[in-house]
């Protein structure tokens, strides 16, 4: 049975909850969303297109040329003002690079596969933070 965007985020929201460690307004550059006006409040100089019933789920947003955003139905990218985006419904994890911050890294590359055999990056903040990015993308392309 198809979920629906709201079903999606709740799971979502819910596992970044339980695997990431609190507090969870500490992070540098990694939030996720209850609600998409607390998105849009915060960063109303980022252009983000949602459909209708598409919820926002997390983001890691160094700065407005480098992000990574996670919808329900999408994941979006911009790499040094390069913007790239694929749908997560038929994507595969791959990898999650040094997400763990050993060294001084500050940020790390995620890794998905769409459907058409593209890999897309995104980005993970590393140390507590990474849990947010790695568990939304996780949960949402297993529950599909």
């Amino acid at each position: 049975m198809k979920k629906t965007d709201r079903a999606k985020h709740r799971i979502c929201i819910s596992k970044i909850k339980r695997r990431t460690i609190q507090p969870y307004d500490v992070f540098q550059w990694t939030s996720f969303y209850e609600d998409n006006q607390t998105f849009f409040n915060a960063y109303p100089n980022i252009p983000i297109q949602l459909k209708e019933e598409e919820l926002l789920i997390c983001s890691t947003i160094i700065d407005l040329d480098n992000y990574s955003i996670l919808t329900t139905q999408k994941l979006i990218t911009s790499e040094k003002g390069v913007l790239e985006s694929g749908l997560i419904i038929h994507a595969e994890n791959g990898l999650y690079g040094n997400f763990k911050g050993h060294g001084n890294e500050k940020f790390t590359f995620g890794k998905i596969i769409l459907e058409n055999g593209k890999i897309l990056k995104y980005f993970i903040e590393t140390g507590k933070a990474s849990m947010v990015m790695v568990n939304g993308v996780k949960t949402l392309i297993q529950i599909k």
